[in-house]
């Protein structure tokens, strides 16, 4: 894959969002070996923007690293400083799970009732609330009620 290009407005952005990320990823002495290159795969699909900490003290073997890696990896290559690099590949959009369409589930809810006495400890109790009730301020369970619509809303459905 070759690598991606970025404006120089994109780099800029980039390089101030991984200004506080720590490197994820450690190219030794053996270089971009196979094993580095699946970890700096993995870390890309995941992170999307990620710092490379390079061992080597020679400065044009960091640069053919950068850019061997992100040519392979089809990734940008952001900023090259000291012996961190910092890559960045964008994440594929994640789909939707079918979890998100259903309705919420029963939850479990933990009242806490405080007594008048300071030297007795609040009694707590676990309660099992359902997607349609809801907990008052008293820590009576009520159901939710539902909303009246508007006479408009009424006749334009």
């Amino acid at each position: 894959m070759p690598a991606l290009e970025l404006t120089t407005e994109q780099r800029r952005t980039l390089r101030a969002s991984a200004h506080h990320l720590d490197p994820v990823v450690m190219i030794g002495n053996e270089g971009l070996s196979p094993a580095v290159h699946k970890e700096l795969d993995v870390a890309l699909a995941a992170h999307g923007l990620i710092k490379v900490r390079v061992l080597s003290d020679s400065r044009e073997q960091r640069t053919a690293l950068l850019a061997d890696a992100a040519d392979r990896l089809g990734a940008a290559a952001v900023q090259h400083i000291g012996k961190l690099l910092v890559l960045w590949r964008p994440q594929p959009p994640k789909a939707k799970e079918p979890r998100e369409e259903r309705l919420p589930g029963p939850r479990t809810v933990r009242l806490v009732k405080f007594s008048k006495s300071p030297t007795q400890r609040p009694t707590i109790k676990k309660v099992k609330v359902f997607g349609n009730q809801r907990v008052t301020a008293g820590g009576m369970i009520k159901r939710a009620k539902r909303r009246a619509a508007s006479i408009k809303k009424k006749r334009l459905a």
